[in-house]
């Protein structure tokens, strides 16, 4: 494996009861890159990133993270070795402020995420890392918001702190862009690039719009195949593509949901 490659994957396949969803896809993403995986509804995009983080084990193929193979490893190994998926650690308790759920992320690279037991001053020292984290993402006036109060668009830029607590070399977003309006969708585009600074970012994203901005490299699944792969201006113009997205080779690929 060359060393640029921080994540590949080699004939990774999983098929369910004689269903082939993931058919010997060859993975290259580059370390320090945004790495868009798209592809028509059920096109095995979500299949693939369940395989990566050990949500489902594969039927064939290897993973391979920083030139060690992990096809083996559990969920919770891969996520300690830096390989973090953002549902993983999400605002999961919706009913502690936004400053609270950062700051249990924030121990569970200490070993101790459910120590809720401890003394508030103990906890208290994770305050200004996570109020930095907050800041990052454009939360620090909701530090003492009750997370179920939160807009949409925030409880998502609230998931990418949590996930940024974590310390990811490898951050694997799922639909980033998911049911937001324009407004939100810009704000999150801009909060991904900032957090892909001195990260590598592989990401399932509907909105082209959202690839076409972000995205130094694109596989295209269709049929659990990689279909093409290259920037968005030679993906956008595939024939193959096209067809995929539209059902005809004259079709072009917008930038749209």
């Amino acid at each position: 494996m060359s060393q640029e490659f921080v994540l590949e994957t080699r004939g990774l396949t999983k098929e369910f009861r004689g269903f082939t969803a993931v058919d010997s896809v060859d993975l290259q993403v580059e370390k320090g890159t945004i790495h868009a995986l798209i592809g028509p509804n059920g096109a095995g995009k979500t299949t693939v990133f369940n395989l990566l983080t050990k949500y489902l084990p594969p039927t064939r193929g290897e993973i391979l993270y920083q030139g060690e193979s992990i096809t083996k490893l559990k969920s919770n190994q891969i996520a300690r070795k830096g390989l973090v998926r953002s549902f993983q650690i999400s605002a999961v308790f919706p009913h502690m402020t936004v400053l609270e759920n950062v700051r249990v992320a924030l121990q569970r690279p200490m070993g101790n995420s459910f120590h809720f037991w401890k003394h508030e001053r103990v906890l208290d020292k994770l305050n200004d890392r996570a109020m930095e984290l907050l800041e990052s993402v454009g939360l620090e006036e909701y530090s003492n918001t009750i997370t179920v109060e939160l807009p949409y668009g925030r409880k998502r830029a609230l998931e990418l702190a949590t996930t940024l607590a974590m310390e990811p070399t490898v951050m694997l977003l799922d639909e980033p862009t998911q049911g937001m309006g324009h407004e939100d969708v810009d704000k999150v585009v801009e909060l991904i690039r900032q957090a892909a600074v001195g990260r590598t970012i592989l990401m399932v994203e509907h909105n082209l719009g959202v690839v076409s901005k972000l995205c130094d490299k694109i596989t295209v699944l269709a049929r659990g195949a990689v279909l093409a792969e290259g920037d968005y201006a030679n993906v956008s113009q595939n024939p193959k593509v096209r067809e995929a997205y539209m059902g005809s080779e004259d079709a072009e690929v917008k930038g749209a949901h």
